[in-house]
C-alpha cells in the first residue's frame, strides 16, 4: 500500500466571480463571437445553475451555463478549452449538466446550436438531441447573422 495520496478526479465545481477572468479568456480563444464578462456575471447573478471544471493541476478545462424554469433546463453555454476539445469534456459536461438538471426537477433540456458548429451539432445528436426548430438570425456572424438550430431531449 503506498503512504502517497491518491489524486482525486476532475471534479465540477460551481462557477463563481473569481473564475470570470479564465472563463472569459477561455471563451475568447474558441468563438469568434464569445460571450462577454457581462454575460457570465449575469447568469451568475440570475442565479443560473453555473459550472467549471478543472483539471488535477488546477487549470480550467470546461464550463456550462443553464438556466432552470419549472421542468425546463435551457443550456445557455457549454465549452472545453480548446487544447483540451476532443477528449470526451465535451460528452461528460454535457452529461454533468443533464444530471444536475435532473436534480432540480428538469424533465427536459434545450438548447441553441449554430449550424456552423459541427462538431457540438453531432455532440447533441449523438447524445439524443432532436431538432426542434429554427432560430433565424440569432447569432451574429461575419457579414450578418446566422440561424441557431433548437434542440431539446427529455431528461
Amino acid at each position: 500500500m503506498s503512504a502517497l495520496p491518491r489524486s482525486d478526479p476532475d471534479r465540477y465545481a460551481p462557477m463563481n466571480a473569481m473564475d470570470l477572468d479564465e472563463i472569459v479568456a477561455v471563451e475568447s480563444r474558441i468563438y469568434p463571437f464569445p460571450w462577454t464578462r457581462g454575460n457570465f456575471h449575469d447568469a451568475l447573478r440570475a442565479g443560473y445553475t453555473s459550472w467549471v471544471l478543472r483539471d488535477r493541476q488546477g487549470a480550467l478545462t470546461a464550463y456550462a451555463v443553464m438556466m432552470l424554469a419549472l421542468d425546463e433546463a435551457h443550456l445557455l453555454n457549454l465549452s472545453v478549452e480548446m487544447s483540451r476539445q476532443r477528449e470526451g469534456i465535451g460528452w461528460n459536461t454535457l452529461e454533468w449538466m443533464a444530471e444536475v438538471g435532473r436534480g432540480y426537477g428538469a424533465r427536459t433540456m434545450l438548447l441553441e446550436v449554430r449550424p456552423s458548429n459541427e462538431p457540438a451539432l453531432r455532440m447533441y445528436q449523438r447524445y439524443g438531441f432532436e431538432r426542434i426548430g429554427t432560430r433565424r438570425g440569432y447569432y451574429p456572424a461575419q457579414g450578418g447573422r446566422e440561424d441557431a438550430i433548437v434542440m431539446r431531449i427529455a431528461l
